[in-house]
């Protein structure tokens, strides 16, 4: 009886995910009748109308999809622990898509993942870089990454780099023939070089924070604007203007005396890069292995 009632369900569970017997039946590998008879006889067994049936779609009554609700989550865990057993057998393989903006692929994802991608063939990854905020169904992705406050709910959300600052940056030049602002508010009397988002097209606004901890926004102005952040430090160290950058992309830079920093008393720290993922994702053996690598410790 139990096994009996175990197939008939996992039937129930493939009708109302394809909304249709006709392919629900092929995916089953089963005649469209036979399908429907298994229906109707889980149907009779509990006493309950679980699909609605018209003549163009087939959906769960509100009891078939209070069922579904528990049967959908145990019939994943079953099958993401036989996946799991079964490509622990082998070397870890397939592809795992990535997407994030520049930075965070230079700086945090290819230098963890290079090892990764020498120690395992059968690994691979694709980087897709994207300042905007990806939906990651339709671009075909398994991952992004975002900074910690960025990640959508019902995301799950794992630390991959160390918290961030934002620092304010000029050539040595730039700051001996204009000066340097001592205030976030001193910026619209300087050449800035500006950052035009993806997402809405629109200019990014300088973020800073008082002493008091509240958020100061300035609009910039300069001659040159870029649309990816690696450009604009290129033209801040060419003496264009001021730049908002990454802390640490700016690092080797300042260290080497081609930029110099400013505003720093102004500029807080925020949470990391986070790589996300469904909630509902599927492990595969490659993305194990690509989490695992890129986790943060410490």
């Amino acid at each position: 009886m139990l096994r009996e009632n175990i197939n008939d369900l996992i039937a129930l569970a493939a009708v109302a995910e394809e909304r249709s017997f006709t392919r629900a039946a092929a995916r089953l590998n089963v005649s469209q009748s036979a399908l429907s008879h298994t229906i109707k006889g889980l149907e009779q067994r509990l006493g309950l109308r679980l699909l609605t049936r018209t003549t163009r779609s087939v959906a769960p009554t509100l009891e078939g999809e209070d069922l579904l609700a528990t049967l959908n989550p145990c019939f994943e865990m079953i099958e993401n622990r036989l996946r799991a057993l079964n490509d622990h057998r082998d070397q870890p393989t397939g592809t795992v898509r990535i997407v994030g903006v520049e930075y965070a692929i230079e700086s945090l994802l290819w230098p963890k993942l290079s090892p990764v991608l020498k120690q395992y063939p059968a690994v691979n990854v694709e980087f897709v870089m994207d300042y905007g905020y990806t939906d990651l169904a339709q671009a075909q992705c398994d991952a992004g990454v975002r900074y910690g406050d960025q990640v959508s709910e019902g995301m799950i959300a794992v630390r991959i780099g160390p918290d961030e600052r934002m620092a304010c940056v000029g050539s040595p030049e730039y700051f001996a023939s204009a000066g340097r602002p001592e205030t976030p508010q001193d910026l619209s009397g300087h050449r800035c070089i500006n950052l035009r988002l993806s997402t809405h097209g629109g200019l990014y606004a300088w973020e800073f924070e008082d002493k008091d901890g509240h958020e100061i926004n300035v609009k910039v102005t300069g001659q040159a604007c870029f649309n990816t952040v690696n450009p604009v430090m290129r033209a801040a160290v060419d003496g264009h203007g001021l730049a908002l950058i990454p802390e640490r992309l700016a690092a080797e830079h300042v260290a080497a005396g081609r930029l110099q920093v400013c505003l720093a008393d102004y500029s807080p720290s925020f949470p990391g890069f986070h790589l996300y993922y469904p909630s509902r994702q599927r492990p595969s053996s490659a993305f194990e292995v690509v989490l695992e690598a890129l986790r943060e410790r410490g």
